[in-house]
């Protein structure tokens, strides 16, 4: 037995026009025949004529007799003849959210929602969602740039100053809003970005030596004189030695090498995702230097 309220039938008596004994157009050999064939369903036995034998009352009796699927799956049938015929003669509906409150009911009833009405604008399509990080293009670009950058046959400083300019144009193709370098009271800042929440001040060294633990934690001062908070990335294209890397307590400081700029770029894994992976990692592990390769195997 189908569990519908007063509210349910009301609702169907409404939408299915059943108050005068009629159910939309359907003449009774007609009403027999839907149901016969597009249900399987013998609308004019017996068991249904509780309240009587016209096609109204048939189905009234139906409602009230058969089960929630039977009910559901004639409530369905329905509802496409109905809308059918509706736009057919080009008439509005006079039911207020008939399409929404009858598909809430067939739900209920356990049976599958009712499908779009015809005269409803189909949802839209989805929107491909913006692509995050820089194009192909950029990163090519930047991947022959750094490595243009290693056969550079020039002075230290001049060499120094590219990969400044390389690493704004790096970070600022992952949308971390870099800066160019700067200067604050009696000291030279090579860059700052930007970070989840985080102001990242940059240290860049493009030597033929290795980066000791002095240079490491001078630079650990300046991102520990800044607003709390601040935190700092030294880039030594040539690496740390092995005594700096022990000897140095990072705190607020991430370490990269010209290996990590290397492969990040030539694996087109983002510098966003980069950062994270080292800082957290070397948050947890107490080791400020990380390789790419180890975060990203």
């Amino acid at each position: 037995m189908a569990q519908l309220s007063t509210t349910d039938m009301k609702l169907i008596d409404s939408i299915f026009g059943m108050y005068s004994g009629n159910v939309l157009d359907f003449s009774v050999a007609r009403f027999g025949s839907f149901f016969q064939r597009d249900l399987g369903i013998d609308i004019f036995h017996d068991r249904y004529a509780i309240h009587g034998g016209s096609k109204g009352k048939m189905f009234r009796g139906f409602l009230e007799v058969a089960s929630n699927a039977d009910v559901a799956r004639a409530l369905h049938a329905l509802w496409e003849y109905r809308e059918t015929y509706r736009l057919d003669h080009n008439e509005t509906d006079s039911v207020l959210n008939s399409r929404a409150r009858l598909s809430a009911l067939v739900v209920k009833l356990g049976y599958k929602p009712l499908p779009a009405g015809f005269d409803e604008p189909a949802p839209a399509a989805p929107t491909s969602p913006v692509p995050k990080g820089p194009r192909a293009g950029e990163l090519v670009a930047l991947e022959a740039e750094f490595i243009a950058m290693t056969a550079m046959d020039e002075a230290a400083q001049a060499r120094g100053y590219a990969f400044e300019r390389f690493l704004k144009k790096w970070f600022d193709a992952w949308g971390l809003d870099a800066r160019a370098s700067f200067k604050q009271i009696g000291e030279q800042i090579d860059g700052s970005f930007e970070h989840r929440g985080s102001v990242y001040l940059i240290e860049a060294k493009w030597t033929n030596a290795k980066t000791d633990a002095a240079a490491l934690r001078s630079f650990q001062e300046k991102a520990g004189d800044g607003f709390e908070g601040t935190r700092g990335l030294f880039v030594s294209y040539s690496g740390f030695t092995d005594q700096g890397l022990v000897a140095f307590n990072a705190k607020r400081v991430i370490l990269m090498d010209g290996m990590d700029v290397f492969e990040a770029l030539r694996r087109r894994i983002s510098l966003e995702e980069v950062i994270a992976a080292k800082f957290r990692r070397g948050t947890e592990e107490r080791r400020s230097m990380i390789s790419v390769r180890e975060l990203f195997p």
